[in-house]
């Protein structure tokens, strides 16, 4: 039985946007962000430029082609955990899941210096944290039934979208999210020179009625 045709021109559009976004990343990596054109990225990827806009909203939302699925995904880590599981420990999860296999792809060194050394894609990262904060931290206030501009919400969200960027660089970057995330759920404690951190203590959930 064949599929509906809205599924193959849903297949056929993601993989239009997989081609683009291929296509600009090869470029941007070969000849630096800024000596290329939203026409190189088009006649490289054989599509017109209002193709490209069709799918992208400018230029440097070629680099974050993910960027809409990871608010989508950062949510439901938080609406869908497990019953019993704390907002906290399913951030944890959702962390390790997601950031270690593209933090260990062969390309995400090359990637990661071309955002870091590129003043327009530093800044544009800016804004989609802070983009990204708003949505977790509302998604983790509905959790709690606060307000969405709660500090505790809105400071946990923001740490948490951080963690990958403290744990880039670590020899063991699936320890260093642990160690981070246990300072999280512990609270911050003085260091003591050989004294590992303790690990995370479950923190309570949100049936609880504490904030976790």
């Amino acid at each position: 039985m064949t599929e509906p045709p809205v599924g193959r021109r849903e297949r056929k559009k993601a993989a239009t946007r997989q081609a683009i976004a291929d296509a600009a990343l090869q470029l941007f990596l070969a000849r630096g962000y800024d000596h290329v054109s939203i026409r190189d990225v088009a006649e490289q990827a054989d599509v017109s430029t209002a193709t490209v806009f069709k799918h992208f909203t400018g230029k440097e939302a070629l680099v974050f082609d993910r960027e809409e699925s990871t608010d989508v995904h950062l949510v439901a880590a938080v609406r869908q955990r497990a019953t019993g599981q704390s907002v906290v420990d399913a951030l944890r999860r959702h962390v390790l899941d997601t950031w270690l296999p593209i933090a260990a792809h062969p390309q995400w060194e090359e990637f990661n210096h071309l955002v870091t050394s590129t003043p327009a894609l530093r800044a544009y990262v800016e804004r989609m944290w802070a983009r990204h904060t708003d949505t977790l931290g509302a998604a983790i206030a509905d959790e709690f039934g606060v307000d969405h501009d709660n500090l505790a919400c809105v400071a946990l969200a923001r740490f948490v979208l951080e963690i990958p960027v403290l744990a880039q660089g670590r020899k063991d970057r699936a320890a260093a999210v642990e160690e981070i995330f246990g300072i999280l759920t512990n609270g911050w404690q003085a260091p003591v020179p050989g004294c590992p951190i303790p690990d995370p203590v479950p923190a309570p959930s949100a049936e609880s009625g504490q904030a976790g």
